[in-house]
C-alpha cells in the first residue's frame, strides 16, 4: 500500500494523471490545440492525448519537449510528474517560471540570483530586515545653519 490507503500502481497513475491535467491546463491556458503542441513537442497526437489523459507517463525527455512547446519551465514539469522535488522560494520563484517572455537560461540566473539573497540574508539577518546594518549618520536640516 502506498498513501492513503492506494496501491503504488494506482499512486503512478494518479501521477501519470495529475502530470497530463497540468499539461492540458497549461495548454488551455497557452490557447494552443493538442496537435499543435503535438507538433512542437515532437510527440504524435496520440501519445500527447494519452499523456494529457493520464493513461502514460512521460520520460524526463519528452517532458522538457513539452514544456519547450509550452514555453513553460521544464522544471515546473518535472516536479509535477514527481521527478524532482519543488523548489523552495515562493511566488517569487513561481512567477520567474510561469513568466513566459524569458529564456529557461535568464529563469534559471534569476533564480540563481534570488537564491543568492535568500542564503545571505539567512546568513546575516539583519540584513534582510530590510534595516540597514548601520544606522546612517544624521542630517541636520539644510535650513538650520551652524555658525
Amino acid at each position: 500500500m502506498a498513501e492513503g490507503g492506494k496501491t503504488v500502481k494506482q499512486t503512478v497513475v494518479d501521477l501519470g494523471g495529475d502530470i497530463g491535467e497540468y499539461i492540458r491546463s497549461q495548454r488551455s491556458t497557452a490557447q494552443i490545440s493538442l496537435r499543435q503542441l503535438a507538433k512542437l513537442a515532437g510527440v504524435s497526437n496520440p501519445y500527447l492525448s494519452q499523456i494529457e489523459r493520464g493513461l502514460r507517463k512521460p520520460s524526463a525527455e519528452i517532458l522538457q519537449q513539452i514544456a519547450k512547446g509550452l514555453r513553460i519551465s521544464a522544471e515546473a514539469l518535472y516536479v509535477q510528474a514527481g521527478i524532482l522535488q519543488e523548489r523552495v522560494g515562493g511566488a517569487v520563484a513561481d512567477a520567474i517560471l510561469a513568466d513566459p517572455s524569458i529564456t529557461e537560461r535568464q529563469k534559471q540566473v534569476l533564480l540563481d540570483v534570488y537564491e543568492s539573497f535568500r542564503r545571505e540574508n539567512d546568513a546575516n539577518p539583519v540584513a534582510g530586515s530590510g534595516e540597514p546594518a548601520t544606522a546612517p549618520p544624521h542630517r541636520s536640516d539644510p535650513h538650520d545653519r551652524q555658525a
